[in-house]
């Protein structure tokens, strides 16, 4: 059987076993480990789905929290769906509270929390950009979005 007949994982794990025995053999250094990027140590995810006062709160509070334990080391990012989109929006449908959308302004602008809104359910919607507030980012899919923050390194904090 030749190699390009392998599947493409049996071909890979053959070559990683051939280079190891090279390499354990070797009297040179270890690599060091290097950073997957310049950005904070720790990454978080938030999804917020839900438009109830006490749901957003607890998210708000949530973010709050590690904003204090981690000061500049932690970067944030809020990825909102569904009823959750509401608090983002310029003239919210579902009643939302000021107080939060108040919150979600100074997070972004006080320490840089990213947030981003769900392209998907603001077509639902009938939304376009210019609905949102003027820092929130449109993703085509939120869950694309977190999905693709995950591979980034990010944790995904959903409840």
């Amino acid at each position: 059987m030749t190699s390009s007949s392998l599947p493409r994982r049996q071909l890979l794990t053959a070559m990683a076993a051939a280079t190891a025995g090279a390499a354990t053999s070797s009297q040179a250094a270890p690599a060091k480990p290097t950073p997957a990027d310049d950005g904070p140590p720790h990454k978080i995810v938030y999804q917020l789905n839900h438009y109830e006062p006490e749901y957003q709160e607890a998210v708000l509070n949530s973010i709050g929290a590690m904003l204090k334990k981690y000061v500049d080391d932690v970067s944030i990012v809020v990825v909102a769906w569904g009823p959750g989109i509401h608090l983002l929006a310029k003239k919210p449908k579902r009643s939302i509270s000021k107080t939060h959308q108040q919150r979600v302004r100074d997070m972004n602008q006080s320490y840089g929390i990213e947030f981003i809104a769900c392209g998907n359910t603001m077509h639902t919607i009938g939304w376009e950009k210019a609905d949102m507030l003027d820092f929130v980012k449109v993703e085509d899919v939120g869950a694309a979005a977190v999905m693709e923050l995950q591979e980034k390194g990010y944790a995904y904090i959903a409840w």
